[in-house]
């Protein structure tokens, strides 16, 4: 081995390895509060860059991959009446639905001990929701959704969030879940999340 090759392999040897999150796009550092970018043929997110998370914000551009927005909208009014949980067949007290491009569908998750479970959306149902809703219309496929919640009390409420958001929700709610309902380490993590979610909106 010559001796420049041989003093390269040593600096690399000897170079920090590179911590916290990167691009998986690009592999740059990124800050721990960073964008994310949805996968549509794997279905996952990806965490970007400023720079990568440009490339894909066009929502009407035919791509792979697509920006996840940053917007939060609380929906006026008192949310989700008994009636529309019952048409919507939303078993829980707490879901997110979102229109899935790739199979041209709307879909229901239900966070909970597993991360989130997914089922089908009555298209009837959710017509009915967006006719009381206009602001729904302006929803983006695969990357917003829509944030439903009634608590113990039976107050209830409707936001429109980016996807990522509620990804977020589930896994803490996964690493917290105890017993049938949660329990009460779950109950106030889903407490505070709201209480940051009414601020931020």
């Amino acid at each position: 081995m010559t001796e420049p090759l041989a003093a390269l392999r040593r600096a690399a040897r000897a170079r920090p390895k590179p911590t916290g999150p990167r691009c998986d796009m690009c592999a740059v550092p990124i800050p721990d509060e960073h964008r994310h970018v949805v996968d549509l043929e794997q279905r996952s997110l990806m965490c970007s860059c400023v720079a990568c998370h440009l490339l894909f914000a066009d929502e009407h551009a035919q791509l792979r991959y697509r920006a996840v927005p940053d917007r939060y909208l609380a929906l006026p009014g008192p949310g989700l009446d008994e009636r529309a949980w019952d048409e919507l067949q939303i078993p829980v007290g707490l879901a997110f639905l979102f229109r899935n491009s790739v199979q041209d569908r709307m879909v229901a998750c239900y966070p909970g001990p597993a991360g989130a479970t997914e089922s089908e959306l009555p298209l009837n149902a959710w017509d009915a929701l967006v006719a009381r809703h206009p602001a729904l219309r302006t929803m983006r496929p695969d990357v917003e959704a829509l944030l439903v919640r009634r608590d113990r009390s039976g107050a209830n409420g409707c936001y429109l969030v980016p996807i990522d958001v509620c990804y977020e929700l589930a896994g803490a709610l996964r690493t917290r879940w105890h017993g049938f309902d949660g329990g009460t380490e779950a109950h106030r993590a889903i407490d505070a999340f709201f209480t940051r979610l009414r601020e931020r909106t």
